[in-house]
């Protein structure tokens, strides 16, 4: 029997093109994945979930190794990680690297945070609205931030401005600026260094959302919880990739990591605040006490801290960054909050 030379040419090609679409199709991306959080504490879960959510919905073709508590590099070193491409993923606070990201410190700042979900939604539209620079050298994901920063001491009831006088308070980055302001002593260390300390009595206290009492065991090593809402701060966390590494990936992929990432800002910040309602409990179960701050006393203190926002202003100004613009927009966005008109694509309805 004779064969067509023309058909058999034609077919050929068509079985070397199918076999190299297969192996394209067939290829699997390996990550690995870095935070500084245990595997036990909340949002380490919920990000080992968002690498089984990539996992699943691109039926395997993405793949993560899994590093919680520091166990690929440390928590200050996670972004630069990210940079060199030591680390492929990663999350971990802004401000663990202080003056790295200027602009985004803004979510750090006294500003009376309500919420995980407010701080959250916040730090994600202040990115989208300014899109700052300090950011551009890896691939962001999302990024997430805490509820409430609250000061827990060891021993020492505090109810008035005299009472934080001298005392040693663990704090991260710059959030120092604000302890400070409030006649107190910062000292910087990472959230995993704290609960030693604090048994330890290296220090006197520390500032932490009080999901912290549960979630790190603090309550078993401080007695008090301090509320003093106008002057919450937050901590801002990024989950980034390495730029090469995000490249390489195929269009469909990019999609439904990105379509993943919005769904898991939102999750971040609801989880944040039912962490906190825990953290509540926790403390309470503990015999520890909460302390609220007078509206009369709270003045006292948001008057004192006044001088951080200036120089956040000032310090972003002449870093020719609109630290301004952004410091209005958050207020506005919290105006809204408080009455009941804050809407956000990074809130769910």
């Amino acid at each position: 029997m004779r064969i067509n030379r023309g058909f058999l040419i034609v077919f050929l090609v068509l079985c070397v093109s199918f076999l190299f679409l297969s192996s394209a199709w067939a290829k699997v991306y390996h990550f690995n994945y870095a935070t500084f959080m245990p595997p036990t504490h909340h949002q380490s879960k919920l990000t080992e979930a968002w690498c089984k959510e990539i996992e699943k919905r691109t039926n395997g073709r993405v793949k993560f190794t899994y590093y919680p508590a520091g166990t690929l590099v440390k928590a200050a070193q996670i972004y630069d990680g990210i940079i060199t491409g030591r680390v492929d993923v990663g999350t971990s606070c802004l401000l663990y690297t202080r003056g790295r990201f200027p602009l985004m410190d803004v979510i750090n700042l006294p500003f009376g945070n309500p919420s995980g979900e407010f701080a959250t939604a916040i730090i994600n539209e202040i990115y989208d609205k300014f899109k700052p620079k300090e950011l551009s050298d890896t691939q962001i994901m999302y990024l997430y931030a805490h509820g409430p920063g609250l000061i827990h001491t060891r021993n020492k009831p505090v109810h008035r401005l005299e009472d934080l006088k001298g005392l040693k308070i663990r704090s991260p980055g710059s959030v120092a600026e604000m302890l400070k302001a409030l006649g107190a002593s910062p000292l910087s260390m990472p959230i995993p260094e704290v609960y030693q300390a604090l048994q330890r009595g290296v220090v006197d206290g520390a500032v932490y959302p009080i999901e912290g009492n549960k979630a790190w065991k603090f309550a078993e090593v401080v007695k008090y919880s301090i509320v003093c809402y106008p002057i919450a701060y937050s901590v801002g966390f990024f989950v980034a990739m390495n730029k090469e590494k995000w490249n390489e990936l195929p269009n469909d992929i990019k999609k439904i990591i990105l379509e993943v990432n919005r769904e898991w800002i939102i999750k971040h910040g609801k989880d944040w605040d039912r962490a906190d309602y825990e953290g509540l409990r926790y403390t309470l179960a503990h015999g520890n006490r909460i302390i609220g701050i007078s509206p009369k006393e709270a003045k006292r203190w948001k008057k004192r801290i006044k001088v951080v926002f200036d120089k956040y202003v000032q310090s972003t100004e002449k870093k020719g960054l609109p630290g301004k613009k952004v410091l209005n927009f958050l207020r506005k966005r919290l105006n809204d909050y408080l009455k009941g008109k804050f809407n956000s694509k990074y809130i769910a309805r």
